[in-house]
């Protein structure tokens, strides 16, 4: 990896947010493509920012500053990518279940998913499970990606499989479900498609999903 690589990974892990779009563009310089700059160093720095929370030496404030700063790369890369293009083009629909207002980790799921070339509808946080189906039959959307840190809430999650069931949808629309609050058992005993533990992981499950 470049040392240009290397220095933006470093930047978004520290959340330097000002040295961020340089940093990127600098790789840009470089000769390091567009692909490259999205899954090896912003993709690769959220990896560490993950593992550091995980770890307990990163609390969700420095999570939001990394994240921030990763936008701004993406915001300058993503332009550059061509029109629909990479393995992960299509469509998913994407938002926090009705009841529960935590965002942050829907947003990097957002950068991460919009960075494989794929269409990223953001329906927000607090979302009608009932919007989440009707925006996803309107685009055609072949993700609905569902998200929670609240045990609450987890109830939408399981009344979304009811109703792709009820309307023969289930298995055109595949479902995928994260936060705190689920895990893998959880998803597997509502019938989800997938779960998984953070935003690269979520961004390389959508781009399998996508190409089928």
């Amino acid at each position: 990896m470049s040392a240009e690589m290397d220095a933006l990974i470093e930047i978004v892990v520290k959340g330097k947010i000002k040295e961020a779009k340089d940093a990127t563009q600098k790789c840009l310089d470089a000769g390091n493509s567009p692909q490259d700059i999205i899954f090896t160093a912003l993709a690769g720095a959220m990896e560490i920012v993950g593992e550091k929370y995980a770890a307990k030496e990163y609390f969700l404030p420095q999570v939001l500053l990394s994240a921030n700063t990763l936008y701004q790369g993406l915001n300058l890369v993503l332009p550059m990518l061509p029109a629909g293009g990479g393995a992960g083009a299509g469509t998913v629909v994407l938002g926090v279940v009705e009841g529960d207002v935590h965002d942050i980790g829907k947003n990097i799921v957002k950068a991460m998913v919009t960075g494989t070339g794929a269409t990223v509808i953001d329906m927000g946080k607090d979302v009608p499970i009932k919007d989440f189906v009707a925006k996803a039959k309107e685009t055609k959307a072949k993700i609905i990606a569902e998200s929670t840190l609240m045990t609450p809430t987890l109830a939408g999650m399981k009344e979304m499989e009811k109703i792709l069931k009820e309307e023969g949808l289930k298995g055109q629309i595949v479902t995928m479900v994260g936060g705190g609050a689920t895990s893998k058992e959880f998803a597997d005993q509502i019938g989800a498609d997938g779960w998984t533990y953070d935003a690269v992981a979520a961004s390389k499950m959508a781009t399998e999903f996508l190409k089928h």
